[in-house]
Formats: structure tokens, C-alpha cells, sequence
């Protein structure tokens, strides 16, 4: 007489949706946001090695920058400054 219950093989339906809530939290994948968050990040960094290579690529491979040329009339002044005369006078 034991033995003749209907439910003997099933479980309980409160129990069934926690089993399912387990399952299912395992097999959701990435956080959408921190995938968003990883992909700004990569590029941010990609962007700054690169400035920071060509930089030093630019230091070593082009000239040094040309001074701007100096008038006459300001190296007549700084040698007068100077106390030495001007060629030419």
C-alpha cells in the first residue's frame, strides 16, 4: 500500500525551478556590459601604444627642428647689447 503513490518518481515543482535556476546560470556567457567595457579598454590602450611607438619612432628618425632665422636688425641690437660693433659701421 506503500508503495502505490502517484508522485513517487517526480519532484515537486518548487524544487524543479531551483534545479533550473542552477542549470541556467552557468550557461548565460559574458556580461554584456563588461564585454563593452574590455573593447573600449582595448582600444584606448592600442590608441596610446601607437602614439607612444610613433613617438619614439619620429625622435629618432626625423631631424631636429630648424631654429627660426633671426633678423638683422635684432642681431644689430643684441650685439650692440653686446658692446660689439656691428659689421658694416
Amino acid at each position: 500500500m506503500a508503495d502505490d503513490f502517484e508522485f513517487a518518481d517526480k519532484v515537486p515543482p518548487s524544487f524543479d525551478r531551483v534545479g533550473n535556476v542552477i542549470k541556467d546560470s552557468g550557461s548565460q556567457g559574458f556580461n554584456p556590459g563588461l564585454i563593452v567595457l574590455l573593447v573600449i579598454g582595448g582600444l584606448l590602450l592600442t590608441f596610446l601604444i601607437g602614439n607612444y611607438v610613433l613617438y619614439t619612432y619620429a625622435q629618432k628618425t626625423l631631424p631636429p627642428r630648424k631654429k627660426k632665422p633671426v633678423s638683422k636688425k635684432k642681431m644689430k641690437r643684441e650685439k650692440l647689447k653686446q658692446g660689439v660693433s656691428a659689421p658694416g659701421e
